[in-house]
């Protein structure tokens, strides 16, 4: 196990334990999450090495490389997220005319099908052999693993999105450096992640189904995101909700507390999260739109 000495966003080096929850998707194993005492972000704390993270995604159950519509969770997510793609697309094309695209941890490819099909340039970055595999054999896309970063050039891209990624990444200053670094001047960065701020997360405390324990090495709030993009000289300059996430998180969440998917309990807790997170940016997830300050 590895385990953070100093703060990822202030460096601080005094944490105070936050919550324990379990592993709801394979190992059943229980992990930490501790608080900074100075910006309060929170992350898991110790984590596994980096050579042993990989096990902890070979679950069938996770959805975003197992690519499955087994069960009544994973159906209804598969059916919401062809809706999704097309908004994710909108979303690019309302933002720039820009066409040069790249999408980190593209998973099983769908997004980056469906943006090349609107005719954007797109480049995948994909560390599951899994998730590489179905994007070439289903859409005919070859993506690349994570070390082509590196050789990419300077200010090459016109969009960059991590569609809940970040959470997942390793060396988290790194990364956002690397893309600083990539997108151009007038470029746009586009982060989804979970929102630990939401109503869902407070209504389901350990049981919340997007701490997602140990693969989330992070827990975002609106003001983590701020202050880690700020250090790297750039700046939030949109929120949006998810709002689907919200009842997708509610139900994994009410299976994982009670046992049973209780669909009246799960909407009614992804629609309180939704109201109280539109008006004050409390939805389960958000989109996080960043620009060069």
């Amino acid at each position: 196990m590895k385990t953070y000495t100093k703060c990822p966003i202030c460096d601080g080096e005094t944490f105070v334990d936050f919550i324990q929850c379990k592993d709801n998707t394979g190992s059943n194993d229980t992990f930490n999450i501790c608080k900074c005492s100075c910006c309060k972000f929170a992350f898991t704390n110790p984590i596994p090495l980096h050579s042993d993270i990989a096990k902890y995604y070979e679950s069938k159950d996770y959805i975003s490389h197992s690519n499955t519509s087994k069960g009544l969770v994973n159906f209804l997510y598969q059916g919401i997220r062809n809706y999704t793609l097309d908004r994710k697309v909108a979303l690019l094309q309302k933002l720039s005319d820009g066409k040069n695209l790249l999408d980190i941890g593209s998973g099983t490819g769908e997004f980056l099908s469906r943006s090349k099909e609107a005719k954007f340039i797109v480049t995948g970055i994909e560390p599951s052999k899994t998730g590489k595999d179905q994007t070439k054999d289903n859409f005919g896309i070859d993506v690349n693993d994570e070390h082509h970063l590196a050789n990419m050039e300077d200010g090459k891209f016109d969009f960059i999105t991590m569609w809940h990624v970040l959470e997942h990444v390793y060396d988290l200053n790194k990364r956002v450096a690397e893309l600083k670094r990539l997108i151009k001047n007038d470029g746009h960065i586009i982060i989804a992640v979970p929102n630990l701020t939401s109503f869902d997360a407070a209504k389901y405390k350990k049981h919340w189904a997007a701490y997602d324990l140990p693969r989330h090495l992070y827990h975002f709030s609106p003001n983590d995101i701020s202050s880690l993009v700020e250090k790297h000289d750039m700046k939030v300059t949109q929120i949006l909700p998810m709002k689907f996430d919200s009842f997708y998180v509610s139900m994994l969440s009410e299976k994982y507390k009670t046992g049973s998917t209780n669909l009246f309990s799960s909407f009614i807790a992804g629609l309180r999260s939704n109201i109280h997170g539109i008006s004050k940016q409390q939805c389960s997830s958000q989109i996080y739109i960043i620009k060069n300050a």
